[in-house]
């Protein structure tokens, strides 16, 4: 990292303004560089800890003034070195706000500010009959959430961020604050701006609250798993259920490496083979109407015998093994160092996809499982590395290169939902193209300066 200093009238500012939450201690400094699973962290030069809006209005402005740059951070939770400071300047930390502004029970919306955890939030709605759906696995904040587009498990039924968000509050590069949507569920008034900072990563402002959408808690809810004996068995289940009309509000899967791990850290006896995690919500009937429709499908397509989840603690349970299934991958290889990448096809593309990439990790020098969210076509590959082997990281670049590469020429992505952060621009530019250039006029437009977490999505302007 090349920074100059921090200059001497920007400190006195942050001082005045936030007394003893500007901190540049290297520990803090530490935990807010970001590196995720494969890419080096970069730490800032300090941390304002801010807890309103005005005081993120405060740093923006003096960052602008002094030329600092300013990276917005949650919880830290992403992947692609999102939150690293490759050009130095302050993390700007908003984990402290964490009010929750308004709750409609009648307009099932919220609005939150940005450093509410999504467990916070559901623990808050716990006696309203709502929830918020978005299910990454990590307890992410919900404006880092909305500013990386998150989705997860429960994608397939819901949605993800990109859904889910009404409106925002945004603290633009030059400090002003701007609303960009009223709470209509609906509207054709100009430019949608939501969604232009919907994924973002920071890079056009700070996120200073969220308007969310929320559901009905389910009547019920019924978990289960099943193992098949082809990938595509697995995945031509879910194609085929969604085609008749299931309602499924979640399809995960997991590969027989990924199941063995699960297995071990857990203690569980599923059965070793390619498995889907299922979960049902609806009225009662409909739930056991849908159970046994997909029952149907599933051995039509050679899946084995369910393993059903009915009670609360079972299905915490089952959905605590999949959560965890990356961390429990770590124990097939002590000590390992994990990477775990991600791409996402139309799921007609899926079994091809996920079979390709099996072929290639079979020839590949380290440990790897795969596991995805099979209803919406994204699944992750998790590479177990030794940490000193540079022959294993170039494997694994090289890996990540064709799979990348594999999941375009079948009409997808190079992220489904990790996002791009650092270690995706050139994937970024491989899928997209000239495109790029116009998020770069963009960002230009709204950062003339280039201070707003700055080298993430597709580098610099020259890039």
């Amino acid at each position: 990292m090349n920074a100059n200093p921090l200059p001497a009238r920007f400190i006195a500012r942050l001082q005045e303004h936030l007394g003893p939450r500007f901190i540049t201690a290297a520990a803090i400094r530490e935990q807010h560089g970001g590196g995720g699973m494969h890419l080096p962290a970069l730490p800032p030069q300090g941390v304002a800890m801010v807890e309103t809006i005005d005081e993120i209005v405060n740093v923006v402005r003096a960052c602008a003034e002094f030329s600092v740059p300013v990276i917005p951070f949650g919880a830290g939770t992403s992947l692609e070195c999102h939150v690293g400071a490759p050009r130095g300047g302050l993390s700007l930390d908003v984990s402290n706000m964490k009010r929750f502004l308004r709750v409609s029970v009648d307009d099932q919306d919220c609005t939150v500010e940005a450093g509410v955890t999504r467990s916070a939030l559901n623990e808050h709605l716990r006696h309203t009959g709502l929830f918020f759906p978005v299910d990454p696995g990590a307890d992410a904040t919900l404006g880092g959430m909305a500013s990386t587009r998150a989705s997860g498990t429960t994608t397939l039924r819901y949605g993800g961020m990109r859904e889910n968000v009404l409106g925002l509050t945004v603290v633009t590069p030059d400090g002003r604050v701007v609303r960009t949507a009223q709470r209509a569920r609906k509207s054709a008034a100009g430019y949608d701006l939501t969604h232009l900072f919907v994924g973002a990563e920071g890079t056009l402002g700070v996120i200073a609250d969220v308007t969310l959408r929320l559901y009905g808690a389910p009547e019920a809810t019924s978990a289960a798993i099943c193992s098949f004996a082809t990938t595509n068995g697995a995945v031509a289940s879910v194609i085929e259920a969604v085609q008749c009309g299931l309602s499924l509000a979640r399809a995960e899967y997991l590969d027989t490496e990924a199941i063995r791990a699960v297995n071990l850290a857990f203690g569980t006896d599923y059965p070793q083979a390619d498995t889907l995690f299922l979960e049902f919500h609806g009225a009662p009937e409909d739930v056991k109407r849908q159970i046994e429709r997909f029952g149907a499908i599933a051995a039509d397509n050679g899946g084995g015998a369910f393993k059903w989840a009915l009670e609360s603690e079972a299905r915490s349970q089952l959905w605590k093994a999949r959560h965890n299934a990356g961390f429990a991958a770590a124990a097939l290889r002590p000590g390992a160092r994990l990477w775990s990448t991600d791409v996402c096809v139309p799921i007609s593309n899926l079994a091809a996809c996920i079979d390709a990439t099996k072929v290639d990790l079979a020839d590949a020098p380290f440990p790897a499982v795969v596991l995805g969210h099979i209803g919406d076509g994204n699944f992750h590959a998790i590479l177990l590395l030794e940490p000193s082997s540079a022959k294993e990281m170039d494997a694994a670049m090289r890996f990540n290169d064709v799979l990348v590469a594999r999941a375009i020429s079948m009409g997808g992505t190079c992220t489904g939902e990790h996002g791009i952060g650092l270690g995706k621009r050139e994937s970024l530019r491989a899928e997209l193209g000239d495109a790029v250039d116009l998020m770069l006029d963009i960002k230009h437009a709204l950062d003339p300066n280039g201070l707003m977490n700055p080298e993430k999505i597709f580098g610099s302007r020259s890039a």
